[in-house]
């Protein structure tokens, strides 16, 4: 019955593929068509949707015809964007009549880009680990090596035409770790956009009682990266981040927890025995509202540093595994340990005994020394910009094949 199942599976899959190669032969570009996928179809956030969402304040949205691509459709957006699933057969429609995709990681190979049509990457982080041809191993999902891995990364990063950064030191990395030769937008991230709108007493009030959080206790977030190595299968990673959550609840009870998965860790975990004092967040919540309403980040080598020191609060670094990750695993571009904004703990006592003790002062000049070489581009205003360009694209009269 198994076989007889794979078989119809991969028949459909073929079907599709045909019919899409159907699309892209027969159908003319849509010049007013444009396509938003956030963390592979897995939520709605970051870089596309702020986009999206400055392109609804500005009218926009009327004049265009939008699609935000998502593995649940059910999910709630604003606007009028239709939303499409995931490698259903109206993704690959869009995908091969669209004028602009607006997306924040690689698509799949065999997904196909038409002169006339504009990919927009605006990626997802500042790097501290080592990304594509910078990477001297690979333990993800799927890989068979590291040359066939670093093949097909520069075979999809062809397809881009514009690169969103960050700051001058990520432009640096993407040219060679991508071999990206085409227009790199040092703007700073649209993601970051709200971090300078909703910074302030009352929206952040606001946001805590929508999420349902006490406004009388601390607000930790923990958000980790993920473990190359740690999978189930390919673009679905394991939660094991070696940290004792019982003890936390011991010693902080005037503490609320917030914990965000990487948009790739797929783990269904039962928090229930720790009585309110671990949210869980669901992936479909934006990093970025739950920045606002945290008093203190703990995370590891994730570039959510980079967004989080924006606020110029408080962050821990929990790096159990530090000398694995960065001898065997990964990499760093940079001296971790020398540059961190803030203290790194190995064990579960140690991040409680930093908790108790925490003195930012401590690290103020480390901490301004990071924001100036990692946020200086960051400005508010990144989504505007990027929506400036969409706009210029589309009315040019760039012939549409």
């Amino acid at each position: 019955m198994n076989k007889i199942f794979t078989s119809i599976k991969k028949l459909i899959k073929a079907l599709v593929l045909w019919l899409y190669k159907l699309f892209i032969k027969s159908l003319p570009i849509d010049s007013k068509a444009i396509i938003f996928e956030s963390n592979v179809g897995r939520s709605y956030s970051g870089n596309p949707k702020a986009i999206y969402e400055e392109m609804i304040k500005q009218g926009l949205d009327s004049q265009y015809r939008c699609y935000y691509i998502l593995e649940d459709t059910k999910m709630t957006i604003p606007g009028p964007a239709k939303k499409v699933k995931r490698k259903g057969l109206k993704y690959f429609y869009v995908f091969a009549t669209s004028r602009i995709w607006v997306c924040d990681s690689r698509l799949p190979m065999y997904i196909v880009k038409r002169p006339g049509t504009t990919f927009i990457q605006t990626w997802h982080g500042t790097p501290l680990k080592k990304l594509a041809l910078d990477m001297d191993t690979v333990h993800m999902a799927g890989e068979i090596g590291i040359e066939d891995y670093k093949a097909n990364f520069k075979k999809n990063t062809k397809t881009w035409d514009y690169l969103v950064s960050q700051n001058h030191y990520s432009t640096q990395v993407f040219r060679r770790a991508f071999d990206f030769n085409k227009e790199i937008l040092e703007i700073g991230y649209p993601r970051n956009d709200i971090l300078f709108k909703k910074d302030n007493p009352e929206d952040i009030n606001k946001l805590k009682i929508q999420m349902g959080l006490p406004l009388d206790k601390r607000i930790i977030l923990y958000a980790p990266t993920w473990r190359d190595n740690q999978y189930y299968g390919l673009g679905k990673y394991k939660f094991n981040p070696a940290l004792d959550f019982s003890r936390l609840i011991e010693e902080f009870d005037d503490t609320i927890i917030l914990v965000k998965y990487h948009y790739l860790v797929v783990d269904s975990i039962d928090w229930g025995a720790y009585n309110g004092f671990i949210r869980p967040c669901k992936v479909s919540e934006d990093i970025s509202l739950l920045y606002l309403v945290s008093d203190l980040l703990i995370t590891d080598y994730s570039s959510v540093m980079f967004d989080y020191s924006l606020l110029r609060r408080p962050m821990i670094f929990y790096c159990y595994d530090l000398q694995e990750y960065k001898d065997s695993l990964r990499g760093f571009y940079f001296d971790f340990l020398e540059q961190a904004p803030g203290p790194v703990t190995k064990t579960t006592e140690e991040l409680i005994e930093v908790l108790r003790n925490y003195d930012f002062k401590l690290y103020k000049e480390k901490y301004n020394l990071f924001v100036e070489k990692y946020n200086h581009l960051d400005d508010g205003r990144a989504s505007g910009k990027v929506v400036n360009l969409i706009k210029t694209l589309i009315d040019s009269k760039e012939e549409c094949i």
